[in-house]
């Protein structure tokens, strides 16, 4: 079991879905509040870990973070960047620094703000991929940002595994239940059903209420040596090199192998875990990882969730504070809070009894990049 480095401290900004405050700014506030938690202050601090949203956004946080945030002379100072599977390469990073002596104590941050007075959101991300490339010829083509994209990959799920847009409802079902009862989710209104299909259709299959809520906001964990905290258990990680050409399946197979890597490194099986935390940018990612991580078999997940495994009571609590879906976006952050929050025993009326393990997981691009991280409680 790996006990070289735990999370000791938590942060985070309030998550506002409206224009206000910059990315750095948000940083910062993360950061104080990430070491408050610890009882730590800048000054014990070696090493500063930051992620930021992908693309060319010249707001968009980095190492300047450092001076902004107001840290002095660091051994460690890295802009970490994998798209959705940043935070967990972070922790990596930073559980190996502390290993190896290159640095004590680490702070890892995320922080994003695409919600701006003129723009929303959408627009900010459609510019994230650029205009080169296959990228290039995405926009020329109209398929702007992830929404078109990820309904290609929901229409392909859908077509293989026999499943139905009524397994996309109930996961954004599932996730919304979780959300009622917590007070930093920015979609906390009961929903049903009917609500779900009265959602607009914003690229077929995937409705609006299908699709994770942006704001702007920041979080941040401090890490350091010894067993007083959230002890990492096992990290994984799966790369794949997806050719997206005829005679290749472009979107599912792969990700296990970091679920394995990460189970083994722990000394545990998937029945060990507690809670799940999983990436759900979009319901349909729920439904692949569900398979491709092998919590169900193959076409399974559908008839998983509608069993009610992943709500609030179910035998297999998943993204327990709304997720991405109905708690807030802030990729692979979203997830690991929550992780920390539920291991911490401070989900209030969203807290799953007895949790003392969680898998953390994260995805960046469109399945391409797939991360693992195993907590456990003190």
């Amino acid at each position: 079991m790996s006990t070289g480095a735990a999370i000791i401290g938590l942060g985070r900004t309030a998550m506002s879905v409206r224009p206000g405050g910059s990315a750095s700014a948000l940083a910062a506030e993360a950061v104080q509040a990430a070491l408050a938690d610890a009882g730590l202050t800048h000054a014990d601090v070696d090493g500063l870990l930051v992620g930021s949203s992908q693309g060319v956004r010249p707001d968009r946080v980095g190492v300047g973070l450092a001076q902004q945030a107001g840290f002095g002379d660091l051994r460690l100072l890295e802009h970490v960047e994998i798209k959705g599977a940043t935070t967990i390469a972070m922790i990596e990073r930073a559980r190996f620094a502390i290993r190896s002596g290159a640095a004590r104590t680490v702070v890892c941050v995320f922080a994003d703000a695409p919600i701006r007075a003129r723009g929303g959101a959408g627009s900010a991300y459609a510019r994230s991929g650029g205009n080169s490339g296959t990228r290039g010829l995405e926009r020329a083509s109209g398929v702007l940002g992830s929404v078109p994209t990820y309904a290609l990959l929901a229409a392909r799920w859908l077509a293989v595994t026999g499943g139905r847009t009524d397994d996309l409802c109930e996961v954004a079902l599932a996730a919304r239940a979780w959300a009622v009862h917590n007070p930093e989710a920015v979609q906390r209104k009961p929903l049903a059903a009917e609500d779900y299909y009265a959602s607009p259709m914003v690229s077929t299959p995937l409705r609006r209420l299908d699709c994770a809520r942006p704001v702007n906001g920041a979080a941040a964990v401090v890490l350091g040596a010894g067993r007083d905290g959230i002890r990492i258990r096992g990290i994984g990680r799966e790369h794949l090199l997806r050719r997206r050409r005829a005679g290749a399946e472009s979107w599912f197979g792969g990700g296990r192998r970091a679920v394995e890597d990460a189970l083994t490194e722990g000394g545990l099986t998937r029945g060990d875990l507690d809670v799940l935390e999983l990436y759900d940018p979009f319901t349909i990612v729920t439904l692949c990882l569900l398979e491709e991580y092998g919590f169900c078999e193959p076409g399974k997940a559908g008839p998983l969730v509608a069993s009610g495994a992943l709500a609030p009571g179910g035998d297999l609590p998943t993204n327990t504070g709304g997720g991405q879906l109905s708690g807030f976006y802030l990729q692979g952050m979203t997830p690991l809070v929550e992780a920390v929050i539920q291991l911490r025993g401070a989900g209030g009326d969203r807290q799953v009894p007895g949790a003392r393990t969680a898998l953390v997981g994260g995805i960046g691009g469109r399945l391409d990049h797939h991360a693992c991280l195993i907590l456990e409680a003190p």
